[in-house]
Parts: C-alpha cells; sequence; structure tokens
C-alpha cells in the first residue's frame, strides 16, 4: 500500500489491540475500491483515552473505530452522539467531520445482520446472553424487539443489573439472571464475554446446559471451546467473525459514503481467522 501526504487515515482504538482484524478487512476494501485511505491499529491505555480522543480532529483522521475497553469510557469525549448509541451506551464507530466528533455504534445492526445472513430468527425464542458490557448492550437493544424472553447474565450483577433495568424502560420482556442454569434455558445463547479469545479460557457457562435444540453465538470471532462444546452437543453454532464483518461494512459506510465490497471484506477475514 502507497501512502502519501493526501492518504486519509481512519483508526481503531483498543487495548489489547494487537489481535485485530479490522485493518486487514478494511485495507482490502480500500484497495480494491482504489481509494486513497489507510487504516491503523493504536494501542490505547484507558488513562490515554482523553488524548487519543483530541489527536483524532487534531491529526485530520477521518474516523476511528472503538473496541475493548472504550466503547463506554469514549462517549463523554466526543462532539455528539447517534441516538442509538445513547441509548445503547456504548460507541464503537466515531466519524470526524470537519473537527466535530460523532459517535455511532455498529455492533448490534452487525449482529443482526450476520444472524439474517445465517438463517437464524429470533422472533417469539427465549434469548440468553452472558456478559452485560458493551457489546451486549449492543445487541440485546435489537434481540429484545423480536425475543419472547430475554434474560441477562453478567458476573458482575450490578452491570447486569443496570442493563437489565435500561431495557426494562423500553420492553417488557427483560429479565435479570442471577445464575446461569435450567430455569433460564434458552432457544439462542451467546456469549457477549471476551472469554474464548486466548485458548486457556474458561468457558462462560456448564456445557452440560446447552441441547442439540439450541443454537449457541460467541461474539468472539473464532471457533471457541464454547462452540466446540455445543457442536459436540449438536447445537447450532454460530462464530463472531459475522458481526466483525458487518459492523465493519456499516462502520466503512459511515467514514466514506460508499457501500464497501462485502464479499472482499469477507475474505480478507476468513484468510486469517483460525
Amino acid at each position: 500500500m502507497d501512502v502519501s501526504g493526501k492518504t486519509k487515515i481512519i483508526g481503531i482504538f483498543g487495548n489489547p489491540i494487537e489481535h485485530t482484524l479490522s485493518p486487514l478487512m478494511h485495507n482490502s476494501a480500500f484497495k480494491i475500491l482504489g481509494l486513497d485511505m489507510c487504516y491503523i491499529p493504536f494501542r490505547v491505555l484507558p488513562e490515554d483515552l482523553p488524548y487519543a480522543v483530541k489527536a483524532v480532529p487534531a491529526l485530520n483522521l477521518l474516523g476511528v473505530n472503538i473496541t475493548v475497553p472504550h466503547k463506554e469510557k469514549v462517549i463523554p469525549l466526543l462532539d455528539e452522539i447517534d441516538g442509538e448509541a445513547v441509548f445503547i451506551g456504548a460507541v464503537n464507530t466515531v466519524v470526524n467531520s470537519n473537527g466535530k466528533l460523532k459517535g455511532y455504534n455498529t455492533d448490534g445492526r452487525g449482529f443482526m445482520n450476520s444472524l439474517s445472513e445465517h438463517g437464524i430468527s429470533t422472533g417469539g425464542k427465549d434469548i440468553l446472553i452472558i456478559g452485560a458490557g458493551g457489546a451486549s448492550r449492543a445487541i440485546s437493544y435489537y434481540l429484545s424487539e423480536k425475543a419472547s424472553r430475554l434474560f441477562l447474565y453478567d458476573i458482575d450483577m450490578q452491570k447486569a443489573g443496570k442493563l437489565t433495568s435500561d431495557l426494562q424502560k423500553i420492553r417488557n420482556n427483560i429479565y435479570l439472571a442471577e445464575k446461569i442454569d435450567a430455569t433460564n434455558r434458552a432457544h439462542i445463547i451467546i456469549n457477549a464475554t471476551p472469554l474464548g479469545l486466548k485458548q486457556d479460557d474458561p468457558l462462560p457457562l456448564n456445557p452440560d446446559l446447552i441441547t442439540s435444540g439450541m443454537t449457541v453465538c460467541d461474539l468472539v470471532y473464532k471457533k471457541t471451546m464454547l462452540l466446540q462444546e455445543a457442536a459436540n452437543k449438536g447445537a447450532r453454532t454460530l462464530d463472531g467473525s459475522g458481526m466483525l464483518l458487518w459492523q465493519g461494512v456499516l462502520a466503512f459506510e459511515l467514514w466514506t459514503g460508499i457501500k464497501p465490497p462485502v464479499d472482499i471484506m469477507r475474505k480478507a477475514l476468513l484468510s486469517r481467522i483460525k
């Protein structure tokens, strides 16, 4: 890739950041479209986030993605927040418009696009989400629209309680799960925690609770031990690569105003996911 003084820069802020596949996905799309743009990962420590955000307009970046652990903390540092992101309470995409920074969240729509692409319906289903962080807030906002019941669990009960309370203000099908057992056994189980990123991570739930009639999703974008256990039980499985792809497609459109080549972005992602 040739970089010059005319090249427009987009980045991603996170910590850790070494595992990100977003640069591969976006740079592949820029190349095929002939756009003079470059996507760069930036390792940003929590205490440095305010300085990193100020650098976006200062360095004339087109925008940035925001990933763990900054999705919620970045909100007060921006000039404007899209209404959807306000409710979700997390931002994963920032657009720089003439020095003004506006935050969006494309995670929820990206996840729903991934479900739809694989023919997975949420209508009338009982759904359990494990984890109540930024990603969970994004997907629960959309899943609660059609689900029969949505159960929310997090080892941090205060965080899970806050998300449950926020969603109950607009939905009447939201329930706090104080533990994961047969009482909240669901048609669809979603791991929205980082557990599974590392090989030695513990499972987010007891695999004995998984049955062959379930669909088990993991927002981690590779075949995790959870998905392997679920497949062994005969359950349908879905990893997070589709969500990663589609949230990136939506972010690409926000930054450039151009619909990206989805198949090129998908191919780039799958070439690196093991």
